[in-house]
């Protein structure tokens, strides 16, 4: 069993940062693909950003490239997601979600492979 918690959101106006961070339980955190969803009001969740376990490669989608940065950071079994120049379409529940033991040594980007999710974290962009 895997719990995940996530931090940092909040309201920013268009154009700001905000760091968000999950804390994951588990000794084995070195092993969990880990990866940021996040879901607008009245639409589906939708992949953010992803970390592999193996050797730390990273993936976005297309409309945070350039802006967002996710890392990790074994020794404290965290998971970052820096999001510069927010935008306004950015504003949504942010979710972390972790991969025990992924077979994969890929980066994992579709909801389906992930098996533990956090409770969100609300960010809002005020234009």
């Amino acid at each position: 069993q895997v719990q995940l918690v996530e931090s940092g959101g909040g309201l920013v106006q268009a154009g700001g940062s905000l760091r968000l961070s999950c804390a994951a339980s588990g000794r084995a955190f070195s092993r969990y693909g880990m990866g940021w969803f996040r879901q607008a009001p009245g639409k589906e969740r939708e992949f953010v950003a992803a970390v592999s376990w193996s050797d730390g490669s990273t993936n976005y989608a297309d409309f945070v490239k350039g802006r967002f940065t996710i890392s990790r950071d074994n020794a404290k079994n965290m998971v970052y997601l820096q999001m510069n120049t927010l935008k306004p379409e950015d504003t949504a529940v942010y979710y972390c979600a972790a991969k025990m033991f992924a077979l994969s040594m890929g980066v994992l980007t579709t909801i389906s492979e992930y098996d533990y999710w956090g409770q969100g974290t609300q960010v809002t962009v005020s234009s």
